[in-house]
């Protein structure tokens, strides 16, 4: 691990939205690691509490995203802690399916906690940021996902909600810039989850991610953090899947006719690993 980020004897609160499991958990564990007073939230506040517990964070608590008041709250609640100092957008949802198969609350679902959520969470941290007396601006960290770059089929509102994200946080990054917050993203392919593990495993999506590199939560939270205190804005995991990514978005033609061939190699990928 790299050196810690908070001075000794000067503490510093962060907050970590989606923390009870999976990258949440991962970067909360982080940012403890790098002297960050934690507080973990997440929609399951059994889950954050647990969590709090076994990593030695300062809180656990629930929090629904969705709520721009409820944000609010545990932005006040963070800086009764340590003058906050950063703040992790990490919560979002996946309903695997067509757009025409989703049911409204589905779609809509995605929208709110994946956009939304984030929207309410960094002007929640930004405000805090900008009133707390003698501060030198602070971190805002937010999960996207390869998904932003690229046509994803079978996950197309979410790969929408992500590339959303990423474009605000690209906007963000000028907008806030004046205040001295800084704004990273990290837009890791495949990560080994329980939101992933509980996609259908003969599923075309499953297939999809197969294709490509399934990271851990931990490499995750690593890159993200590691921007703190930089100017980097966002970076894509693994690299070269950003580059095929953004390849396909300028070619979205050329990128539907592979995509049925990468999805193959996913699939015999998965069925080589069922064999073992």
């Amino acid at each position: 691990m790299s050196k810690p980020l908070v001075k000794p004897g000067s503490p510093l609160s962060a907050v970590v939205t989606g923390a009870g499991r999976g990258i949440g958990r991962a970067i909360a564990l982080e940012l403890v690691g790098h002297g960050y007073q934690v507080v973990v939230t997440d929609l399951d506040a059994s889950a954050a509490e647990a969590t709090a517990r076994d990593i030695g964070a300062a809180l656990g608590r629930g929090l629904d995203v969705t709520d721009p008041e409820a944000n609010r709250d545990v932005a006040a609640r963070a800086c009764q802690i340590a003058p906050l100092g950063a703040w992790v957008c990490n919560a979002g949802v996946l309903v695997e399916g067509d757009l025409t198969a989703l049911s409204v609350d589905q779609a809509r679902m995605m929208v709110d906690v994946n956009v939304l959520g984030v929207m309410w969470g960094v002007r929640a941290a930004a405000d805090t940021f900008r009133d707390q007396r003698g501060a030198t601006g602070g971190e805002i960290g937010i999960i996207a996902s390869l998904s932003a770059h690229a046509p994803v089929a079978g996950l197309s509102v979410y790969a929408a909600t992500k590339a959303a994200v990423l474009s605000l946080t690209t906007s963000l990054a000028a907008e806030l810039h004046k205040d001295k917050i800084r704004i990273h993203a990290v837009c890791p392919d495949g990560v080994d989850t329980a939101m992933v593990e509980s996609m259908d495993a003969g599923g075309d999506v499953r297939a999809a991610l197969a294709a490509g590199v399934l990271l851990t939560p931990p490499q995750v939270a690593r890159e993200l953090v590691d921007m703190f205190g930089t100017g980097r804005v966002y970076k894509t995991l693994p690299p070269w899947r950003g580059v095929v990514a953004r390849t396909a978005s300028l070619a979205p033609r050329a990128a539907v006719r592979i995509d049925p061939l990468m999805r193959k190699v996913g699939a015999r990928r998965l069925r080589k690993a069922g064999k073992r």
